[in-house]
């Protein structure tokens, strides 16, 4: 297998599903067609969330905060608020701004701003473990949404029949096995109705909202922040815990800003204010206005707020949405993954496109494989979505304060706002979302370190995997002949030369490819044509196809012997075969013969030779990674019939 390392690469944050429009994007009918099929994908998450949040909030703690009117309607606002104030006003209002060539994510934030940290390594490098880091929490998040969402949706069959006996972890169980074993196949098919669904959905939820709004409309008065500042200052113990269960209802939040380069940010703004903002806010004041009149409906308020008889269709719908949200995360991590491949600190995964139109639309049986067994597992340990409720939170809230931080930097760096300006942005969220990851804090010992867990593992991963990198660059570069030395040889020692051509891809742009040096010394010979290729990343999302290709000045009287390098931007699919015919064509170097050139590609089984760069530990896993990883998908894309490979053992 070919594994060339430093062929590493920046993606965006989330490539889990790319719609396109043929609408122009300003147009009407464009942002329409663009916020239904962000529906689907972008607020999947957030979007289920009124099925436990306001259980959990007033079940927390074995009953902290009391079923009174007055911390119902604090509790109320405290929501509504900060889903105001955490997605309307941060991210919808100015993070979605802060788009990279039209990219968003935490990682691509990061990469926004190291872009203008170019003189203080220090920064860089921690801005760039931030994103990483925030990255890993993401996985984290990925274990813990499906199964949360899918079992507060199957719990409401308690509520139409409480005398069944208990099947919530087994019927769990049995959905979510099938959403995974269904991602082999993708999610062209089924897309185009997640929009529709989630749309009736969202409908679905206000209308339950306001159907008890009319009978306790007092609740009404939780749209004041003057209720929730009331509940904090009356209970601020209480006030403390209930956010670590109210940070469940902003859960998915980051999608928003991750999703942004699929649909644009006008089409996710205007579905947020006009369609989910308002149904969302419309349900939570409904529950408060049913828990004002029936305090005994706690224990699952909103399978309560519909009469019995409509509870099965309800529990139904609920599946649908909570899956389609499951979708949305599943299908986010394969993203992650695929970027934190590009970025240096995974090794090259297997990647299945699952779509002919989407890119985006990925599949990876690896990543699948132990996101099923971590989801079942934490379900099965757990068993109840109001015990797992105790380990959600940590992982988001920690992402709120890293985004609001980079965020912060890019404004005062990159926007050039006044000083005052950005250190009141950030007083302002911080307020906010510090107390937030304060009162998750807490959960550590209670479930919060399962996200937690996962995340440091993961950091520790691919952290091992970049200085593994870093050590093989090192030793490589000790190893491999300088190109203009071996070039200088060979006009000195001329080998006899044989007709066609033979491209060797290599990740160094100043040493010999191992696969060209052996191949030459082997065989005392050398192809007429013999083109070297390095593949660059370039920190944009995609490049021209007219300045993808740069040709390197080589320091040779040999002839037939080309340098060139093939730029791709974070966002573009490799396909190097493509890229060289391009280039042919439009420069006329027919003389390559593409269509008849072989590809020789060099791999590098690395063996523990006694070096002391890395732990012992950490140098065994990292041994262990590059013998488990895949080709890089780019080689995938090559013709098969004419690729080879050769072979070189490296100590480090």
């Amino acid at each position: 297998m070919l594994r060339n390392r430093s062929d590493s690469a920046l993606t965006q944050a989330d490539e889990s599903v790319k719609v396109t429009s043929q609408a122009p994007a300003d147009s009407a009918k464009g942002t329409a067609i663009l916020g239904l099929a962000a529906l689907g994908i972008v607020f999947g998450d957030i979007g289920t969330s009124p099925l436990y949040v306001m259980r959990t909030v007033f079940t927390l703690g074995n009953g902290a905060v009391a079923l009174t009117p007055n911390d119902i309607m604090g509790v109320t606002s405290a929501i509504i608020w900060v889903l105001l104030i955490i997605v309307t006003f941060k991210y919808v209002g100015f993070v979605l701004r802060a788009d990279h060539d039209g990219v968003g994510g935490i990682l691509a934030l990061s990469t926004l701003v190291r872009s203008h940290l170019r003189e203080s390594r220090r920064a860089y490098a921690v801005v760039a473990l931030l994103g990483v880091f925030g990255a890993s929490l993401f996985f984290g998040d990925s274990v813990i949404t499906p199964a949360i969402s899918v079992m507060s949706a199957v719990e409401g069959l308690s509520v139409a029949f409480p005398n069944m006996p208990t099947i919530v972890v087994p019927v769990a169980l049995a959905i979510l096995a099938a959403l995974f074993f269904a991602q082999r196949f993708g999610t062209q098919r089924v897309g185009g109705v997640f929009g529709p669904i989630m749309l009736l959905w969202f409908t679905v939820l206000a209308v339950m909202g306001i159907a008890h709004i009319a009978d306790a409309p007092h609740i009404l008065l939780a749209l004041s922040p003057f209720e929730a500042a009331s509940f904090v200052i009356r209970h601020p113990g209480i006030a403390f815990v209930a956010l670590g269960a109210i940070v469940l209802s902003v859960s998915g939040a980051e999608a928003l800003y991750a999703d942004v380069s699929h649909f644009g940010r006008h089409p996710i703004q205007l579905t947020w204010i006009a369609v989910v903002l308002p149904a969302l806010a419309l349900n939570y004041l409904g529950q408060g206005a049913l828990l004002t009149v029936h305090p005994e409906a706690i224990t699952n308020p909103f399978f309560h707020m519909v009469p019995e008889h409509v509870t099965v269709p309800l529990v139904l719908l609920a599946t649908f949405a909570t899956l389609i949200a499951s979708q949305a995360v599943i299908s986010g991590a394969y993203s992650t993954a695929r970027q934190a491949i590009r970025l240096g600190y995974l090794p090259h995964l297997r990647v299945i496109h699952t779509s002919e139109k989407a890119p985006g639309q990925i599949y990876m049986p690896a990543v699948n494989g132990l996101l099923f067994a971590a989801v079942a597992t934490v379900i099965l340990v757990f068993q109840s979505s109001d015990r797992l409720s105790a380990a959600y939170g940590l992982a988001v809230s920690t992402d709120f304060v890293i985004t609001t931080s980079l965020f912060v930097v890019l404004t005062h760096i990159g926007w050039k706002w006044h000083t005052w300006a950005s250190v009141l942005f950030w007083m302002l969220l911080s307020s906010v979302e510090w107390p937030i990851l304060a009162a998750n804090v807490s959960k550590l010992f209670t479930g919060g370190w399962l996200p937690l867990s996962i995340a440091c593992t993961l950091m520790f991963l691919m952290t091992t995997w970049k200085k593994g990198e870093a050590v093989v660059i090192r030793a490589r570069k000790a190893n491999e002949t300088p190109l203009n030395d071996f070039l200088a040889t060979l006009e000195k020692n001329p080998v006899r030369r044989t007709p066609g051509t033979v491209i060797y891809p290599h990740s160094m742009v100043t040493t010999t490819p191992i696969s060209l040096k052996y191949n030459t010394t082997i065989n005392h010979s050398m192809h007429d044509h013999v083109i070297i290729v390095s593949l660059k990343t370039v920190p944009v999302p995609h490049t021209s196809p007219k300045d993808r290709i740069c040709f390197d000045k080589l320091d040779t009287t040999l002839s037939g012997i080309t340098h060139i390098t093939v730029k791709y931007g974070f966002m573009d699919q490799r396909d190097l075969s493509a890229a060289l015919q391009d280039g042919e064509n439009s420069l006329g170097l027919h003389s390559w013969k593409l269509e008849t050139a072989w590809f020789l590609l060099s791999h590098l089984d690395i063996h523990d030779g006694g070096g002391r760069e890395m732990s012992l530990l950490r140098k065994r896993i990292f041994i262990w990674m590059s013998r488990t990883g895949a080709s890089p998908a780019w080689a995938d894309l090559l013709p098969r019939e004419r690729t080879l490979e050769l072979s070189h053992r490296l100590g480090i």
